[in-house]
């Protein structure tokens, strides 16, 4: 099974919806696809989709997946990465008005770069990335602990000292 999500923002991601359904169509992907497809106007012809999930069905769907295709959000990515997933990420770009800017395109490409998913960038090549993956799949594990508690401590820490307030 394939799952993709694209994110529970407000911005669309009709691009990636389009281009999975074309490629059912012509009979390129064959498994069950379902996708979470948040705020996006184009609504799937040839596979399931919710616009919203709670987080426990979001994760069920990622359990159950083989390949998860998400935008490039941290959550969607690092999630499936933990959850030991091959993961394709397509990342929001501000062009096609995705998003307001190319962030996505930074994280995917690290993390591309560091061997633990598979980035597209141009929609078309969604097709030869999902091949690859059930070719190749990658088997290098993402095992790295969150620092965002450090990062806010040291956030409040620094603020403290510059403005003299008390946060807690």
């Amino acid at each position: 099974m394939i799952f993709v999500c694209t994110g529970s923002r407000e911005y669309q991601f009709n691009r990636l919806l389009r281009e999975i359904d074309r490629l059912i169509e012509d009979g390129k992907i064959k498994e069950e696809v379902i996708a979470q497809i948040g705020g996006s106007s184009y609504i799937p012809k040839n596979y399931n989709y919710e616009r919203f999930m709670d987080a426990k069905r979001f994760e069920n769907l990622q359990d159950k997946a083989d390949i998860v295709i998400a935008h490039g959000g941290t959550g969607a990515v690092i999630g499936a990465l933990k959850k030991k997933k091959q993961v394709i990420a397509v990342p929001r770009l501000a062009k096609y008005g995705e998003h307001i800017d190319d962030h996505q395109k930074q994280i995917c490409g690290v993390l591309a770069d560091q061997g633990l998913l598979v980035e597209v960038l141009k929609i078309k090549e969604l097709n030869g990335a999902i091949k690859k993956l059930k070719k190749y799949p990658i088997i290098k594990i993402y095992n790295k602990e969150s620092n965002v508690f450090v990062l806010v401590d040291q956030f409040i820490e620094k603020e403290s000292k510059t403005t003299k307030k008390k946060y807690f």
